[in-house]
């Protein structure tokens, strides 16, 4: 997963580096003590939790066993549902920009031939490619146009530029690995999946969605 870790992850880490320096010898309190702990944190975070699906998600991931959602579902839970925390703490001006952005993804949903993919990405085939696709690491040679969703320009290219895939917004890094070359695709990326909360500088706003129309020219793995 990229930015959104785990959300168990996130509360047991600090949990058992707290446990550590406690000089507990028994494994049995000691995990006992870590599970009530967590749980105290998700009964005030998370009330009404299905526990049965909390304990399954934690055993398979914690035993290293095929995991029942793919990485891409659990992103995309995680994300919303941290987005909803988010808003739930947010200052005013936050939370109108958390709804004028749902109400653009919203609408871009409602377009012909657009596609949401697992993470949340809306894409758009504007011509079909049927050469070879990167690989999760490897390099795109794109041409691009971004745009905020007003439609301004932010950022473009005039002659074809390669990419890593490690050094590129989520959303890249998420979809780019599934278009062919020779694709032209338009992409709607959520906030969450671009530069979130803090935006770019004066040109990116905090909690605003980018629409891109790239075009793949050549990919490795």
């Amino acid at each position: 997963m990229s930015r959104h870790l785990f959300l168990l992850f996130c509360l047991v880490f600090p949990m058992a580096q707290a446990a550590e320096k406690t000089n507990a010898n028994d494994a049995h309190d000691l995990a006992y003590s870590l599970g009530a702990s967590l749980g105290e944190r998700l009964r005030q975070d998370v009330p009404d939790l299905q526990i049965h699906a909390l304990v399954e998600g934690l055993q398979q991931a914690y035993l290293g066993k095929p995991l029942a959602l793919k990485d891409e579902r659990i992103e995309q839970i995680l994300a919303e549902h941290q987005a909803q925390l988010t808003a739930q703490s947010a200052s005013p001006e936050t939370q109108v920009a958390l709804k004028t952005e749902q109400k653009f993804l919203n609408d871009e949903k409602s377009r012909p031939g657009v596609q949401q993919l697992p993470d949340g990405i809306l894409l758009t085939e504007l011509k079909p490619g049927n050469g070879s696709k990167a690989g999760p690491h490897g390099k795109v040679q794109v041409l691009y146009v971004g745009r905020l969703p007003d439609g301004t320009v932010f950022d473009s290219n005039h002659q074809a530029q390669w990419f890593n895939l490690d050094s590129v917004i989520d959303g890249w890094r998420s979809a780019l690995p599934q278009m062919p070359v020779g694709a032209k695709w338009r992409l709607v990326i959520p906030s969450a999946l671009a530069y979130g909360a803090e935006g770019a500088g004066d040109v990116i706003p905090p909690f605003t969605p980018l629409v891109f129309e790239i075009e793949l020219l050549g990919a490795t793995t």
